[in-house]
């Protein structure tokens, strides 16, 4: 159960990842716990900034006997200029069954998620059951190119906060990309959540000013673990239309939002 909501959570930071900035004060990402920025919403559409890219992420967590836990998630991320975003990630196919060989517990499936701004809808598509389900994107009102979503409008900061501390890093390029830098420390008093001593916790980000989205997010958390969050083989370059369409031999189950009646419907 663990490990399938580590890997929901990291779906679901790529698909804000490859989007663009989430609202200030969102909560988490992932494995690596609160503070990493990168929200479970979806955040704004970005369109006329069309690339692909290699997501890495890399967690490493240090257990109190000295053990060291360490993970790596890739997926292969794609944006067109109208601002639909495909992510394509291998999870494994499942829980090991008693009894089955090494070999036999280490299958995968290739995930694929499609989020289309411009259609209203996000489609989840399983590449082993050619299966897709369908939703209807939240406060969806026709093929607008400023379509924010319920994450995306006016979302601010609360008040300032004394134990957080904001640095402006200036402009580098990362990974081909001229990025500027922030990095906020936030510190934990001590007795707050039963803790002896105070604890910091530093997220430093870089965000292309032109492709409007992060391309590294680190964050040294002493409780949760540190996380690297990169985009790697950036191509600045409108990637295949077929990319972002549903497979004509899909079997696509539709619905409104998460909790929506599903209905059949083969492509």
């Amino acid at each position: 159960m663990k490990k399938c909501l580590i890997v929901f959570g990291l779906c679901a930071a790529t698909t804000v990842f490859a989007q663009g900035p989430p609202p200030r004060g969102s909560g988490r990402m992932g494995p690596g716990g609160p503070g990493m920025g990168i929200g479970m919403g979806m955040g704004r559409t970005v369109t006329g900034a069309p690339y692909s890219a290699q997501e890495v992420t890399e967690e490493t967590q240090t257990l109190a006997n000295g053990n060291v836990i360490t993970r790596k998630i890739q997926a292969n991320l794609y944006r067109d200029s109208s601002g639909r975003v495909r992510t394509e990630r291998t999870v494994p196919s499942g829980r090991p069954v008693p009894g089955q060989t090494a070999a036999a517990q280490t299958g995968t499936r290739t995930m694929v998620t499609i989020h289309d701004p411009v259609a209203g809808v996000s489609n989840e598509l399983d590449t082993t059951a050619k299966t897709v389900r369908q939703m209807t994107l939240p406060n969806f009102q026709g093929h607008n190119p400023n379509f924010q979503g319920r994450a995306g409008r006016g979302a601010t900061g609360g008040a300032s906060d004394p134990n957080v501390v904001t640095t402006d890093l200036g402009m580098q390029t990362i990974n081909g990309v001229q990025a500027t830098g922030t990095r906020v420390t936030r510190t934990i008093p001590a007795g707050q959540i039963g803790n002896a001593q105070p604890i910091q916790v530093v997220t430093e980000t870089w965000r292309s000013p032109d492709l409007q989205i992060p391309v590294m997010t680190k964050r040294v958390d002493p409780v949760h673990g540190n996380v690297t969050v990169q985009l790697t083989n950036i191509t600045r370059a409108e990637p295949d239309p077929s990319l972002f369409q549903v497979p004509a031999d899909y079997t696509v189950s539709k619905g409104h939002g998460p909790r929506g009646a599903n209905q059949a419907v083969k492509q």
